[in-house]
């Protein structure tokens, strides 16, 4: 809030505004792409000498998408603040961003929003594999909109605007989801029945219905099949901050560190397949498949498509 404090006073400084008849009407900037400031919280869109400037908190950007037809809204006061910058040349980031902005171009007319409430639809940003109908989030959207904003000039009078469209707002999701597990061979942890899998700082583990790990062969086409569940073949993805151990996940305790930082549930519903074969008369492969498996956290999905192999697990029998 200081750092958007002092580049507004150096702009009006190094500028002396002066609004004279700029008229609301003539903003849109929603063919505009929103950017925003790296050692602050100022977003903003730019078209060539205007600016519409925004200073938000941080936490108001989540990602958990908003409920259809309820937006998040924000009263315009203090803590939420709109600007309207009208240059008197090409403006550029470094205009809106630097704590002392260059000398040109400089704010010829400026008019600051007193009172309205902003409102923010977050939704989320997918990519699809189409060869399996899977997807993965790569962001968030938030799509900003002012209502009845009002805008003071320096003389004192105001603009009132009943619906002002900032546009879209994209951030990426960070950390990304990496989902990338190199190795096919599964693990079980013998008092927990967690079969599980993990690549550095992530794990898939699946609390397994006993009754599929079966050493029997399975006859062909027919594998044993279950249901995700939230308690009963509970599917959980894990990001962590930091290297999991391979001890982390039949720990009798769970670890303290690494720390978790998302997770993921299976949504109840997927089919979870199980197909056994043998290499001996005492040794078992359990090939262990996922069929429209999705999943979730906080309002937010993706899907591991139509089939996905979890991987295989290995039995011995004494």
């Amino acid at each position: 809030m200081k750092r958007f404090l002092g580049i507004w006073f150096c702009v009006i400084a190094l500028s002396g505004c002066d609004d004279g008849d700029l008229n609301v009407d003539t903003i849109d900037f929603t063919a505009v792409t929103a950017k925003s400031c790296t050692d602050n919280n100022l977003i903003f869109k730019l078209k060539e000498s205007e600016a519409l400037i925004l200073n938000l908190p941080t936490t108001v950007f989540t990602t958990t998408p908003t409920p259809v037809g309820s937006p998040l809204e924000l009263k315009i006061n203090s803590e939420n603040k709109v600007v309207y910058n009208f240059y008197n040349g090409n403006v550029a980031e470094g205009n809106v961003c630097d704590l002392i902005p260059p000398a040109s171009p400089s704010v010829n007319k400026q008019l600051t929003a007193s009172e309205g409430t902003i409102q923010i639809t977050t939704t989320t940003i997918k990519t699809v594999d189409e060869k399996n109908n899977s997807t993965r989030i790569s962001g968030y959207n938030h799509n900003i909109i002012f209502k009845n904003i009002k805008f003071i000039k320096s003389d004192g009078t105001f603009q009132l605007y009943e619906t002002l469209a900032f546009g879209d707002y994209y951030k990426a999701l960070d950390p990304k989801i990496p989902f990338n597990f190199i190795s096919t061979g599964l693990k079980i942890c013998s008092d927990k029945n967690n079969v599980y899998k993990f690549n550095e700082s992530e794990s898939l583990v699946l609390a397994i219905d006993p009754t599929l790990i079966v050493n029997e062969v399975t006859p062909i086409g027919s594998p044993r099949i279950g249901t995700i569940g939230l308690v009963n073949n509970k599917l959980t993805y894990s990001l962590f901050n930091g290297l999991v151990p391979t001890e982390y996940f039949c720990a009798t305790t769970t670890p303290s560190l690494p720390t978790i930082n998302q997770t993921w549930l299976g949504k109840a519903g997927g089919t979870i397949e199980v197909t056994t074969t043998t290499n001996g008369p005492k040794s078992f492969v359990h090939t262990i498949v996922f069929k429209n498996v999705t999943l979730e956290k906080a309002g937010s999905n993706f899907q591991l498509g139509d089939s996905y192999s979890f991987g295989e697990l290995q039995t011995l029998v004494p």
